[in-house]
């Protein structure tokens, strides 16, 4: 059959049968070690606890899948039902896909009552092992075990959630979501905190779990050429009827062929078109959850507790200061820090009067850096920004020689660094911020930020455009920034703290590109020489964490 048929007709056509096959191949091969899950498939007694073609114990497969269980709250981008009901239900675990996460909604019913029903989708695709409790080895314990990383890690968001003693729940899943969500049914202390008054389980190996409240409605979907819900010795298409008790829905369609008959999209397309005497039942048993979502919240499941994000790095103490939690703190972010000849008079210029002397040369040319940075996860929310600065070394000694050394250390250790002459943030709510940890005020206009495939291209509201190839690179360590400001009162010092390997690209072809334009940091950048420049190198992170705390006062008198 696999070679006339090939093997996804062939699985897809024994489907309905897949246990029996198996059974009958162990009692009839020379292995003694699957003969008892053999018989225990072959008389429906229980789940097969074993392997049936090697004999290996399920259990001993299943204790690879550790962990208490873990769920962290999560934003869900996409449309979800805003109406209690099971294709509602259903639709939101297509919604999620196989992504680790599960949601809880609250739904206000038709007497008014608040209800909760807890969505669980399958496997998550990827490594067999991996940090989620929907990865491979939790698919499997969840079917053989009564208790699974996964459905700790459900109790976890569920209480959570905080859902009130006694509250009402509806547990729906599919695939190995339907078998972690009757291992929820099935624990007592569970069910003594909440009442669990229907499980609905979709392509879910099921058969031989049973709800710790004898109170709870049951229903099982299953298309008999899914060989999912088999993988428990049993599955659509028994000749058992194990829970007479349960509202078993065992049919099959014109599509045959395994895996598509599994997916979730199937399953909501056959209850539309091909089941809607059942539908109708199952949406008669849940009509309690029949109403507007009140309320609503996605987790992100793992098999253990993760590390708190950022940690140990952005594990730090925080504050409250004009409005502004500090430090910032950047749990994902890019940069780009290119180097630049510029005039050395014009950046002189720039530093009269700031107590610096003059800019640090190379070859005869100041050094000036222009940094842009892509903060895409942080304490003030998604934003870029861009600086443009004049190498400096001391505030209070100018050593010229000793600068470069200096300008490798970390920001906690380094004298020398950048005098701002310009700054630029793309959102009017992180201004305030900026100045408090740089110290000046910048300019809000829109920052385009790119960096892939070897080239960049940072754009500054018509103003500024860097773009072009990088060039070879070379790793190095954390890129560390120092920023002054020079003001009436007092200079100020500002330090950027950077966690993530950085690329140091010694020959970029990338050019930037200056407009004629009366804004003042395209002014600056023109005097200094820099339309049409190219970087003498760059230094980009794909990739970094950081810190930025309040800039600090120095006395350079």
């Amino acid at each position: 059959m696999l070679k006339d048929r090939g093997a996804v007709r062939a699985l897809s056509q024994l489907a309905p049968v897949f246990g029996e096959v198996l059974a009958l191949r162990a009692l009839l091969d020379e292995n003694p070690l699957n003969d008892d899950a053999a018989w225990l498939i072959a008389t429906g007694k229980g789940f097969a606890n074993a392997d049936p073609i090697t004999g290996m114990s399920n259990r001993a497969v299943a204790v690879l899948d550790k962990g208490e269980g873990a769920a962290r709250r999560v934003r869900v981008e996409g449309s979800l039902g805003r109406e209690g009901s099971l294709l509602a239900f259903l639709g939101n675990i297509a919604e999620l896909g196989t992504t680790g996460r599960v949601l809880i909604q609250s739904v206000e019913g038709p007497d008014g009552v608040v209800r909760h029903v807890v969505q669980a989708p399958g496997m998550r695709a990827g490594r067999p092992d991996n940090d989620s409790p929907q990865d491979l080895l939790g698919a499997f314990s969840s079917a053989v075990l009564d208790s699974s990383p996964y459905s700790r890690a459900l109790s976890r968001a569920v209480e959570d959630y905080g859902l009130p003693e006694g509250a009402e729940v509806a547990l729906i899943g599919h695939s190995a979501g339907g078998a972690a969500i009757m291992n929820l049914a099935q624990d007592a202390g569970f069910c003594a905190r909440h009442t669990v008054t229907h499980v609905v389980a979709v392509g879910a190996p099921v058969d031989f779990k049973r709800p710790a409240d004898p109170r709870t409605w049951v229903a099982s979907v299953t298309n008999q050429h899914d060989i999912i819900p088999t993988l428990d010795g049993q599955g659509a298409g028994g000749c058992f009827e194990l829970h007479p008790d349960w509202y078993v829905v065992d049919y099959f369609d014109s599509t045959h062929l395994f895996p598509l008959c599994h997916s979730i999209e199937h399953y909501l397309a056959n209850l539309v078109a091909d089941l809607p005497e059942e539908r109708g039942r199952i949406d008669t048993a849940l009509s309690a959850y029949r109403g507007p979502v009140v309320r609503e919240q996605a987790y992100l499941l793992f098999d253990r507790a993760p590390h708190p994000e950022g940690f140990p790095f952005l594990t730090v103490p925080t504050r409250m200061e004009e409005g502004v939690e500090l430090p910032v703190r950047c749990q994902d972010g890019s940069a780009l820090t290119a180097w630049f000849g510029a005039d050395p008079a014009a950046a002189d210029l720039l530093l009269e009067g700031t107590g610096f002397g003059q800019a640090v040369r190379a070859g005869g040319r100041a050094l000036v850096v222009v940094h842009a940075a892509w903060n895409r996860r942080s304490s003030l929310g998604a934003y870029r920004e861009l600086h443009l600065g004049v190498v400096v070394a001391d505030p209070w000694r100018s050593r010229s020689l000793l600068v470069w050394p200096d300008l490798l250390r970390g920001a906690d250790r380094r004298r020398s660094g950048l005098h701002l002459a310009g700054s630029v943030v793309d959102a009017e709510r992180v201004a305030g911020a900026a100045s408090l940890v740089w110290g000046g005020e910048p300019y809000v206009l829109p920052v385009g930020f790119g960096l892939a495939g070897g080239s960049v291209d940072v754009e500054v509201g018509g103003l500024l455009r860097l773009r072009g190839r990088l060039g070879p690179w070379a790793p190095v360590g954390e890129s560390d920034l120092v920023g002054y400001v020079s003001g009436q009162a007092a200079t100020l010092r500002a330090c950027v703290r950077t966690r993530g390997w950085a690329r140091l690209h010694p020959a970029p072809s990338a050019r930037l590109a200056v407009a004629r334009s009366a804004h003042p940091l395209a002014v600056r950048l023109s005097e200094l020489g820099l339309d049409g420049a190219r970087p003498l190198l760059c230094v980009t992170a794909p990739r970094r964490q950081s810190l930025t705390d309040t800039a600090v006062p120095l006395s350079t008198g």
